[in-house]
């Protein structure tokens, strides 16, 4: 197409065609067009495309393809023999290279205080702690609008505009790298920035110059900002990167979780009590907005999430500040490769329509009650895949348009092969999955948490319809063969007893399998079995992938986990199994421990309540203790008001209120009750509600008297009817035969 390219690009200056050695995935050649304008070039690449042509690679910036083909990824060596001048340091025509350097950033936790309402600001409050040598220095400062004195520590000012600018002043001279907080970005940030614009003060918050933002949605609730030479993390951000899950992120639950402590404020009403604060007890104000700086701080580095998101950053190229980017993550690292390879990189990406790969294989289970179940799980199984079977883009191209021998190719699914000699992805993850052993044994856990994070998104990035790279037969080689492997592995263990010992597969799901040991009768044997087998089916794959494929196994099973006693349920109200939901007893360090997934116990949008006490009745069953009195006395104190404080319903708005037209939820009449009183109430929020006689009611503005027959009908009888059932009893039939009894 090179000559209907120029002759759609004569109309613009200062570009250059050449041809290179390289070719496209259908290994044809490919010329390289280069311009002097990065504007120039996305006019080109606009241009192009209106004329019904394919520019290859042509969204890749100049900037990410700088660093990337130098495999510049996180820090850079810079050399240079001239300087132009000292200061400010100036150097001319520096080589980058890349290099080994970790940094150690200054970090400063930031927290604000304002009224519910309009931009009134009550307090700045930051935290720190530096080490210098072997002493620490703590920061601990507040900034506060007051006429009078308040504390030590504290700084008054006037108003807000003369509170503005010391705090933009201070921050300057402390000169931290990070700036941390909790939803820090969408709030604090953009807060002090309208704050600013108010007064007509600049918002020099970084080293040079005033933030730049930019809308990350389309309701104007979302927002990135680049502040020069600083980064700001937010602490919510940071932990869904590094894939940690609780029951909300609020700052409260994870403190809770992560520290054992929680904010000195707590409850519905803490925007009424802050304002109350501010007006009569600002010194209690103060203490609470820094001890807020101090829970972000200590969670931070409890978990070490800036050492995680460094490592990232080390590993994908990404700056730390960008959270998400599976799929620039995957271009940093295979594009150069790729085309030292001699390939260039498809557009598959902007395929009009895709068709989905087939998610992980889910076995149907056999529900029941049972003692001693081992659990087998495939460690890394779809990065395992990816290497064993030779899964790769380029190598699907390979095999699909070049002639090679049967011999030299591995079958893939919906048609597709690749070739043993020609890939990318594998050695890939190979080198990332030693390097993740070298972080394990050096005790490097953001390092090894970053690695497993990113070895795992090679899958999903490669089913996702924003790769370049994406075609459904290189998702559906890796799922369809975990389906394989699964069924196949459950098939094998079914039939080959493990000393002497029957085997029952009642469950597989993705890359795990649930093995019921019939007739073991200790859980010393039964651990010793599930080691011994898992050995026995490594060394099975290992000789049956040499044999049918040629290839070597990466495959690698694990001894999980021994269940002294086992629940698989049924679907409510059918005999069948149910999938991803199942309840067990293990042994850890010695001590008996339940395990919940999938039931309700661990599901937010169910009540306290109903939680606690499914998890009591299990652990009853479970341990042969009698539950039936539990039952009733639960049910008796319900009625007379004893649980109230633990029938609140939790759940978040996905959409905007006027988005929902038929069918209103429950929370989302509870939210519109709040708005119409006053609340500010958004989407992303959470609504928590119960139910009252007259419906749904958000827990601020309740009015009815609580619905209990709802909660017994809805809750509690769900809860426990999945174990009951299979002890041939049922909630109503319990509570009865107690009725029956007056």
């Amino acid at each position: 197409d090179a000559q209907k390219a120029n002759k759609a690009l004569a109309v613009l200056r200062g570009w250059q065609c050449k041809p290179r050695y390289l070719c496209d995935f259908q290994c044809q050649p490919i010329d390289a067009y280069y311009f002097n304008r990065q504007r120039d070039l996305r006019t080109a690449k606009d241009l192009l495309f209106s004329q019904g042509l394919n520019p290859l690679e042509s969204d890749v910036k100049p900037s990410d393809r700088f660093l990337m083909e130098r495999f510049i990824r996180g820090s850079v060596a810079v050399t240079a023999t001239e300087t132009v001048s000292d200061f400010p340091h100036l150097i001319a025509n520096p080589h980058l290279s890349t290099a080994d350097y970790s940094p150690c950033f200054r970090l400063l936790s930031i927290d604000i205080e304002t009224a519910m309402e309009g931009l009134s600001l009550f307090s700045i409050a930051a935290y720190a702690v530096e080490k210098i040598d072997d002493n620490e220095q703590v920061i601990e400062k507040v900034f506060m609008v007051s006429i009078d004195a308040v504390s030590e520590g504290v700084d008054c000012y006037e108003n807000e505009k003369e509170l503005l600018v010391a705090f933009l002043a201070w921050l300057k001279e402390i000169d931290p790298d990070i700036i941390i907080g909790w939803n820090v970005i969408n709030f604090d940030l953009w807060f002090l920035q309208r704050l600013c614009e108010k007064h007509r003060i600049p918002f020099t918050i970084g080293r040079d110059g005033v933030a730049h933002w930019r809308l990350l949605d389309d309701e104007g609730q979302r927002r990135a900002c680049t502040i020069a030479g600083r980064v700001v993390l937010d602490g919510i951000e940071l932990l869904k990167a590094a894939a940690y899950q609780f029951d909300n992120f609020s700052l409260n639950t994870v403190a809770g979780e992560v520290l054992g402590q929680s904010k000195l404020i707590e409850g519905d009403q803490r925007g009424e009590k802050i304002k109350e604060l501010f007006l009569s007890d600002k010194k209690t104000l103060a203490a609470y907005n820094l001890h807020d700086c101090r829970l972000v701080w200590d969670i931070v580095e409890q978990l070490k999430l800036v050492d995680f998101a460094i490592a990232r950053s080390r590993l994908t190229g990404l700056p730390l500040d960008r959270t998400g980017g599976s799929v620039a993550s995957f271009d940093f690292r295979y594009l150069p490769l790729l085309h030292r390879q001699g390939f260039v990189a498809p557009n598959g990406h902007l395929q009009d329509e895709i068709e989905h790969s087939p998610g992980g294989f889910v076995m149907d289970s056999m529900p029941g009650i049972y003692e001693h179940v081992l659990v087998l799980d495939f460690k890394s199984l779809y990065p395992s895949i990816i290497r064993s079977f030779n899964i790769d883009p380029m190598s699907m191209a390979v095999g699909e348009h070049k002639s090679l021998n049967q011999d030299e190719l591995v079958p893939g699914f919906k048609g597709a092969w690749f070739a043993k000699k020609h890939s990318i992805l594998p050695d890939l993850i190979a080198e990332l999955w030693r390097s993740r052993d070298v972080a394990k044994s050096k005790n490097d856990q953001p390092l090894s948490h970053a690695i497993k994070i990113i070895m795992n998104s090679f899958y999903g990035v490669l089913g996702s319809g924003g790769c370049r790279f994406f075609d459904v037969r290189l998702a559906s080689s890796i799922t369809l063969r975990g389906h394989q492997i699964i069924q196949q592995t459950a098939a094998y263990i079914e039939s080959h007893p493990v000393a002497g010992q029957d085997c029952k597969v009642i469950y597989g799901d993705t890359d795990s399998v649930f093995v019921w040991l019939k007739n073991n009768e200790s859980d010393e044997t039964a651990i010793q079995l599930g080691k011994q087998l898992a050995q026995q089916l490594n060394r099975w794959w290992t000789k049956r992938l040499d044999n049918e494929y040629d290839v070597r196994s990466a495959l690698e099973i694990e001894f999980e986990t021994h269940f002294e006693k086992f629940l698989m349920p049924t679907i409510r109200g059918s005999d069948q199994g149910s999938k991803k939901r199942y309840a067990g007893v293990i042994n850890k360090h010695g001590r008996s421990e339940l395990i919940f997934k999938g039931l309700e116990n661990v599901r937010t949008d169910w009540t306290l309540l109903a939680r606690e006490f499914q998890k009591e009745v299990y652990r009853r069953v479970f341990f042969n203790e009698p539950y039936h009195a539990y039952i009733i006395e639960t049910v008796i104190q319900l009625r007379a008001g004893e649980w109230d404080e633990q029938l609140v319903y939790r759940k978040r708005l996905r959409r905007k209120l006027s988005d929902y037209q038929r069918n209103i939820p429950p929370h989302v009449q509870a939210a519109r009750k709040a708005q119409l009183a006053g609340a500010d109430v958004r989407r992303g929020d959470w609504a928590e509600y119960v139910i009252t006689m007259t419906g749904a009611e958000p827990i601020t503005q309740r009015h009815s008297r609580l619905d209990y027959q709802h909660y017994i009908d809805r809750q509690l009888a769900p809860a426990v009817d999945s174990i009951l059932y299979f002890l041939n009893e049922s909630f109503e039939q319990i509570i009865d035969q107690q009725l029956s009894m007056f």
